[in-house]
């Protein structure tokens, strides 16, 4: 039977994508849950899409207003601009790092992302879909200012967590009206606020309830966790929702009267991604192209981010399309996922425990990050990255397996057959069988990547590489070369074979990888998935070298030492002694002594012998802080002696007192008198 007989043979049927990911805030560095949850699915996908010779279009950019930049601009007394700038360029910098590319990756403080926000209100405004209204909010009297949500901080009304915003509990998920906190102070000097009626503009959400509930029981397509995520939404009643905010950084109103008001930070964000669109159509010069992705119906709009921002992306964005003038495409579809876990704890960046982009790209290939983040994708509930996984995964699946395969395989014809393996021109049934698996798990592979199951592609791509491997071991082309040539160039043929098909499947997760096993295959075309039934006529092996190095021991531990570091220490909770009485106290002779000689004790790891003056006496102590100080470290200082203890016999010496130390996580550190003093002051 012919080889290509068999292969995977696809209908090819060209798709339309406008794909976009969560707009970061710049207020922050990116972390990896960042990575995993909106940014490296949609990557993946575009790339898939890209294999496919599909249209597809991926903007992003960061998100530039609202009250976190404005209060940490305030903090470092900066202005908001310089902020956002610092950190897009960051985030710009970490997804170049991890390979994560976009069409355009824009910012929505721009001019024309401005006048964009703006229609869009004004839309919504001469539709009747905006309401103005007094209503009551935080002013903070030290600070002669309104309080905007974020500005507020105390305990959530619903579930009682403490550290809950103005606008939503991070613990419990549910948003707030910010005047419902319990506790509230102003985050910026930390008073109590008084509560103050001032005007504000209302989306009117609740008109479009009946809209959207058709809209998305239309969605029978979306993930279990979207739906289930907006269903207590819908089920409680949608209700307005203030579109106005009362801070100085922002989108200001284009209607009269409302003077220091700007839009809030929900509303023009996901505006951000039409702004972006429109702004890369500009840059490719095609200003028009972009209503091809957002006003023909024949595109699909899709949305990547993480679970936390669902009710954005499936119910109050659609309705800010539904009010428009312009007849704009709605969400096609909204894969959002879960949470990633950093070594089995919640990612907190309030706390310093996360795992920065930047960081992991100062000691590794970003590739091996996007392997690991896409093998153990939160698609479906949240998942845990941990240092000893990554090892494990980069060591055992890419190096064992995959660069075991492609090593052994591109040795072996170097040396025997000069790289050159040609077609088969009879393939035997073994060979036959194998590849019929690999067109059964690649079509698969098709159908988990069209439907964002990252997970699964990654375990089918590998699972290829691993049957490769027990092929070449059945088939034992150390011991047939000696006998049968043509057969041993037909084993050798079928691994490169299976190689150059996961070069391209394998191509939307480690794109520079796969490119360097393409070279390694002596192949130069842009890898493309219709290239997946096409087979050479001949493989020329190049130059090889190893495609994956393991990861030792100690970069692992560096890893986990560097994120053990990070985190700030907590104050330990004190176990308090019974009361004693004040006579009690007063029993304690305590006085300065000043230590003239220092010595270790033989066979002590912990005693040091003190030679202490105390006005006219000298003192010999035994004191246990010699993992702590060196002898010559503790001559000449002032420390505090306990005098009126009974001599003690210690390693065949007598101590006659103690001297006072402190201990942190078995440190000790000597209390010492921080002015010259005469030995022999009594502490009192």
């Amino acid at each position: 039977m012919n080889l290509d007989k068999i292969t995977l043979i696809g209908v090819y049927i060209v798709e339309k994508f406008l794909v976009t990911s969560a707009l970061p805030y710049a207020n922050g560095k990116l972390h990896i849950g960042h990575v995993a949850g909106a940014y490296l699915p949609a990557d993946i996908f575009v790339r898939y899409n890209k294999l496919k010779e599909n249209d597809v279009v991926y903007v992003c950019g960061t998100d530039e207003h609202g009250a976190p930049i404005s209060i940490k601009a305030e903090a470092e007394g900066v202005t908001p601009l310089e902020i956002v700038q610092r950190y897009h360029k960051s985030i710009k910098n970490a997804f170049n790092g991890m390979g994560i590319e976009f069409d355009n990756f824009s910012g929505t403080a721009r001019p024309p992302h401005d006048k964009l926000s703006q229609d869009f209100f004004m839309n919504l405004y001469e539709n009747n879909y905006i309401k103005e209204k007094v209503s009551k909010q935080f002013y903070c009297e030290h600070d002669k200012r309104y309080l905007a949500d974020r500005y507020v901080e105390g305990i959530c009304p619903h579930c009682g967590a403490t550290g809950a915003r103005g606008d939503q509990c991070d613990t419990c998920g549910k948003l707030i009206d910010s005047i419902t906190l319990v506790e509230p102070i102003c985050k910026l000097c930390g008073h109590t606020p008084i509560i103050r009626e001032t005007k504000h503009w209302y989306f009117q959400l609740q008109k479009f309830e009946k809209k959207l509930k058709d809209w998305i029981a239309s969605k029978d397509y979306w993930k279990e966790n979207v739906h289930n995520f907006i269903s207590s939404w819908l089920n409680d009643g949608l209700v307005e929702r203030a579109i106005t905010r009362d801070i100085d950084w922002g989108v200001s109103l284009p209607i009269p009267d409302s003077e220091g008001k700007v839009l809030y930070v929900w509303f023009d964000a996901p505006i951000g991604y039409i702004s972006a669109t429109i702004e890369w159509a500009n840059a490719i010069g095609k200003p028009d192209i972009w209503k091809d992705y957002w006003l023909d119906n024949k595109a699909k709009v899709i949305h990547f981010l993480g679970k936390d921002n669902i009710p954005f992306h499936a119910i109050i964005w659609p309705a800010m399309l539904m009010g428009q003038k312009e007849n704009y495409n709605l969400p096609y579809d909204i894969p959002a996922n879960e949470y990633l876990n950093i070594q089995g704890k919640k990612t907190s960046t309030s706390k310093n425990y996360a795992i920065w982009v930047d960081d992991v790209l100062k000691y590794f290939d970003g590739e091996l990050l996007r392997y690991v983040l896409a093998a153990n994708a939160p698609e479906t509930k949240d998942s845990d990255f941990s240092w000893q996984d990554f090892q494990n995964k980069i060591n055992t699946d890419l190096a064992n397996v995959l660069g075991n395969l492609a090593h052994r395989v591109f040795s072996f014809a170097k040396k025997n057959f000069n790289g050159e393996l040609t077609t088969p021109k009879n393939i035997h049934d073994y060979s036959l069988n194998l590849i019929k698996d690999v067109k059964k798990i690649m079509e698969d592979i098709d159908e988990n990547f069209k439907t964002y199951q990252v997970r699964k592609a990654v375990k089918n791509i590998i699972d290829i590489a691993r049957l490769g491997n027990r092929y070449f071991d059945e088939q034992k082309p150390w011991k047939s070369i000696k006998e049968n040539r043509e057969e041993t160039e037909e084993i050798l043929f079928v691994c490169s074979e299976l190689l150059r098909k996961i070069s391209i499947l394998f191509s939307p997760i480690l794109p520079k990888k796969m490119l360097t096993l393409r070279k390694m295959l002596g192949l130069s075309q842009i890898p493309l998935w219709k290239n997946l039934c096409n087979i050479p006529d001949n493989f020329k092996i190049a130059d090889i070298s190893p495609l994956f190095t393991k990861i030792t021991d100690e970069e692992i531990e560096k890893q986990i030492e560097l994120l053990n570091s990070s985190i700030p220490k907590s104050p330990k909770e004190m176990q308090h002694k019974e009361f004693m009485d004040i006579k009690d106290f007063y029993k304690n002779e305590l006085r300065v002594g000043k230590v003239i000689a220092a010595e270790k004790v033989k066979k002590s790891k912990k005693l040091l012998k003190l030679s202490v003056k105390i006005a006219g006496e000298i003192r010999t102590i035994l004191s246990g802080i010699a993992q702590s100080y060196k002898p010559d470290e503790i001559v000449g200082k002032n420390v505090v002696v306990l005098l009126n203890l009974p001599p003690r016999k210690m390693m065949g010496m007598e101590s006659q007192g103690m001297i006072l130390s402190a201990e942190e996580d078995g440190k000790l550190s000597l209390l010492t008198v921080d002015k010259e003093i005469d030995s022999g002051s009594e502490i009192s």
